[in-house]
């Protein structure tokens, strides 16, 4: 087990290159199975959240070849099982995308409930009652869901979202993108990965039209073919780094971005006191004054995105006044607050409102990461604290952040790897 250990109270100078985006690319990989041919995707991040779903492609029987750390090529032509081992899709939310790509490719699925960070109730109805409505029989037994096509194949239908959900979204491109007529998606969720994931199985052949709207088109087709492709930059990971320049200070160009992916972000970062200019396909950041309180509610893109909401906290913690965070999406996002108040922080946490009372400074403490984006937060603090700061269970924070140390020290920061001999007998300890 290992560990990050930060000392912190350091202003962040120099530049830092976004990787591919993980939202985008746990989704374009499984989509791989739908393509009767070899797919060559790039730009694709070196994170344990990939690493797992290519494991399962393996194991499904695709020939998956690395053609550099970046780059993968994909052949599914010869998949010998749709039953994705269980050991594997407990570790990720992600693995639902598996169920969609299967049924469209094959005709059936069999995919236990799927895993990933604990962020309160994430039920997979709506992906059960889209799979339902393009023909599809589906029974969740054991733990497993069973998702099993007709013998003349799923047919296109009318879906209407009872909420924007991003999964279920690109579930049902996925399943639909092979079917046979038009499937019309009503309500859908229009963030950056789900335009990501259109243009990828267009490029390999599908007809879909309207990612990025409310109102997705997809008109069935027979055959997908091979292909190359390459993923968009990390929205998230652009944010999160702007959001650790804006708790430190300093002045960081963040590199391989899509701006207009960053203005919801960009937005309360500029309300707190930060200066983001626009350079082609790069944001500067910096900030040299005090932090501003601010006000941020979470929502469905182009709003306030929740995968950045721990990370914005941690610089509320020390801003000037009070701020109130609402949690728009998921009910446990909140999880990370006692973490904070070990290092200093004054939040009150009420249901889906977080009240915090910024602080002068935050002082260094060991934490645990309870999940990737607390994770990445509890990084943020530590990088903007006086003292040292060790942070554990970093194996959640690896789900979604390619060389994170790496990026944060050629900027300036005080952050190693290590290894965590308490966590190391804590888990001896739980497993007796």
């Amino acid at each position: 087990m290992q560990k990050y250990v930060i000392n912190g109270g350091k202003p962040l100078f120099g530049e830092i290159e976004i990787s591919g985006a993980k939202n985008a690319a746990v989704a374009i990989i499984p989509a791989a199975l739908l393509v009767d041919g070899v797919c060559r995707i790039e730009n694709v991040p070196q994170i344990s959240d990939v690493t797992l779903i290519l494991r399962i492609l393996e194991e499904l029987g695709a020939d998956v070849r690395l053609l550099n750390k970046n780059t993968v090529q994909i052949d599914s032509r010869h998949i010998t099982s749709c039953h994705v081992p269980d050991e594997l899709s407990r570790k990720m939310r992600a693995s639902y995308y598996l169920i969609g790509a299967l049924l469209g490719r094959f005709g059936q699925a069999v995919v236990s409930m799927p895993g990933g960070c604990d962020l309160g109730t994430r039920p997979i109805d709506l992906h059960v009652k889209s799979f339902e409505k393009l023909g599809a029989r589906v029974d969740v037994v054991s733990g497993y869901v069973h998702a099993t096509a007709p013998k003349t194949g799923l047919h296109g239908a009318t879906i209407y979202m009872d909420q924007a959900s991003v999964g279920a979204t690109m579930n049902t491109m996925m399943a639909a993108a092979r079917s046979t007529g038009l499937t019309i998606i009503e309500n859908a969720a229009k963030e950056p990965h789900i335009v990501d994931l259109a243009n990828f199985l267009n490029s390999m052949g599908a007809d879909i039209m309207g990612a990025g709207t409310d109102v997705i088109r997809i008109r069935g087709v027979g055959q997908l073919h091979g292909g190359a492709y390459s993923i968009i930059p990390d929205q998230i990971e652009a944010g999160t780094y702007m959001a650790a320049v804006t708790a430190t200070g300093g002045d960081v160009l963040i590199k391989n971005v899509i701006p207009k992916h960053l203005d919801c972000i960009s937005a309360k970062l500029v309300e707190m006191g930060a200066k983001v200019e626009e350079i082609g396909d790069c944001v500067r950041i910096s900030r040299s004054g005090p932090l501003k309180r601010v006000n941020v509610k979470t929502m469905p893109y182009p709003g306030f995105p929740t995968d950045m909401q721990p990370q914005i906290s941690a610089c509320l913690t020390i801003a000037e006044g009070t701020s109130v965070v609402t949690e728009g999406i998921w009910e446990n996002r909140y999880r990370y607050v006692a973490e904070f108040r070990r290092m200093g922080a004054q939040i009150q946490v009420d249901g889906k409102i977080a009240v915090i009372e910024g602080v002068s400074k935050l002082s260094g403490a060991p934490l645990m990461a309870c999940d990737l984006r607390a994770g990445a937060a509890m990084v943020i603090a530590g990088l903007a604290a006086e003292g040292t700061t060790d942070i554990g269970c970093i194996h959640y924070i690896e789900r979604g952040y390619e060389n994170l140390v790496e990026k944060l020290r050629g900027v300036g920061a005080d952050i190693c790897l290590v290894e965590d001999e308490d966590e190391e007998a804590q888990h001896k300890i739980e497993a007796v």
